[in-house]
């Protein structure tokens, strides 16, 4: 299981962003290893529960900064941020029933890369607009 990381061209120019995606991909790390090695599942299901848990105030806070500023980007924003917590929860709940399964880690695997990807894009958008204003 690869192990992400905050590469420079994943930083949005923004400390607050860039910080917490630093420690939002330190989770999903702390996530995968826990799940590869068969941590057991208090220990995953504690890491889980972090995980969604910072998700949901990690898109808050952005949120909080697009509404402030104005950000033309807002509503798409919100709705991906919408239904990708509503998806990792799907997810991780299947983890947690059944345990870390191939077929699960892999809907994980696939679901954290659509979050790179919109960080690396819209999140960079974000970024940029917020350091002009």
């Amino acid at each position: 299981m690869s192990r992400y990381e905050l590469t420079k061209d994943l930083e949005t120019g923004n400390s607050i962003i860039d910080m917490e995606h630093r420690e939002l991909i330190q989770a999903v790390n702390k996530l995968l290893d826990a799940c590869g090695e068969g941590n057991g599942r208090v220990h995953m299901n504690e890491t889980i529960k972090f995980l969604n848990d910072y998700v949901d105030r990690h898109f808050s806070h952005e949120e909080q900064l697009q509404r402030q500023s104005n950000y033309p980007g807002f509503t798409p924003h919100r709705a991906f941020h919408e239904k990708y917590k509503q998806t990792l929860r799907e997810i991780t709940s299947g983890i947690s029933v059944s345990g870390p399964s191939i077929a699960e880690l892999a809907k994980l695997n696939g679901h954290i890369s659509i979050l790179i990807t919109h960080i690396r894009t819209e999140d960079k958008k974000l970024g940029a607009f917020l350091n002009q204003s």
